[in-house]
């Protein structure tokens, strides 16, 4: 129930602007993402945990429990905080601090797109339209196409505000996440100790930064560096996005509507839901990757055969 609002936002736009179609290709996009991170995160908790399995026993059948709700088991709370990270909803069904180091990296990086699969009450569905104005600029370079969306003209003001929106949320996050972890009052959150413990400021800081507010369950938030951080986070992060969205939106809102032609790009096709989606994983993979690489990764290498 939580996701229906999210998703359904896609057919409003679509109504908005005069073209159904236009919603469904961004409604697509997001369902595929969503599903891809319950299908990786679901499988990584359902494999088991790894500490059991160095204990010597091999077979799991009811996957990582630790944490978990056992009337739920693992697949329906990974499929349920899935659905809580990439919204706005911050509640969980069990211990996210539980989760094997994958199914903490899915729950991460669903936030670290954006929440934009599906999102916020309108704030995932104007974070994907920054994207698809960026994947438009790109996309149109790639053919040679005139980049215009909903007919209105892509232009260097509208990439420079979509570009800026996109990266509020990262700078944020990252700049904050650095400062946590290179100061006294910041080490002293974490209750674990290298890379789990780097992902429990990480998740903190990306969880307030991101519109969320789910917690990890491992970091001593309630100190008065967390709760400083913690607010600055959220001011920037939350509300820095939106006013170049408002921008971008009233740079439109003043423009010409166009007519298609020949060389329009097309925008309500599965080019570009391809395409849509290829620049916010890159986006996201470029802007985030270095930090995973150093918390979730990291420790899944660590319980892994090949060390």
């Amino acid at each position: 129930m939580l996701l229906c609002v999210g998703f359904s936002l896609t057919y409003t736009f679509g109504k908005m602007v005069g073209s159904i179609r236009q919603g469904v290709a961004l409604l697509a996009a997001m369902v595929i993402l969503f599903g891809a991170w319950v299908g990786f995160s679901s499988y990584a908790e359902h494999v088991g945990n790894p500490a059991v399995a160095a204990a010597g026993i091999k077979s799991q059948p009811t996957g990582n429990m630790e944490g978990k709700e056992v009337r739920f088991g693992d697949t329906q709370s990974a499929l349920y905080d899935i659905a809580s990270t990439q919204t706005s909803t911050g509640s969980v069904d069990g211990s996210n601090d539980s989760y094997t180091a994958m199914g903490g990296f899915g729950l991460l990086t669903g936030m670290m797109l954006g929440e934009i699969s599906p999102g916020g009450d309108g704030t995932g569905l104007y974070t994907i339209l920054l994207f698809a104005i960026i994947a438009v600029f790109i996309g149109g370079l790639m053919i040679g196409r005139t980049p215009e969306y909903i007919r209105k003209k892509i232009q260097a003001k509208e990439v420079k505000l979509a570009g800026l929106g996109m990266l509020v949320m990262p700078m944020v996050v990252l700049i904050l996440t650095a400062i946590a972890v290179s100061v006294s009052e910041g080490l002293a959150g974490p209750l674990n100790h290298g890379p789990h413990g780097f992902t429990e400021i990480l998740y903190a800081i990306t969880s307030q930064g991101n519109n969320n507010g789910s917690a990890f369950a491992g970091l001593t938030g309630n100190t008065q560096f967390y709760n400083v951080i913690g607010s600055i986070d959220m001011l920037l992060g939350r509300f820095g996005v939106m006013i170049p969205a408002l921008a971008l939106a009233g740079s439109l809102a003043a423009k010409g509507a166009v007519a298609e032609s020949i060389g329009t790009f097309r925008t309500d096709n599965g080019m570009f839901v391809g395409l849509l989606i290829g620049v916010i994983l890159i986006v996201g993979g470029l802007t985030f990757f270095p930090a995973v690489s150093l918390g979730p990764i990291v420790e899944q290498l660590i319980h892994s055969k090949f060390f």
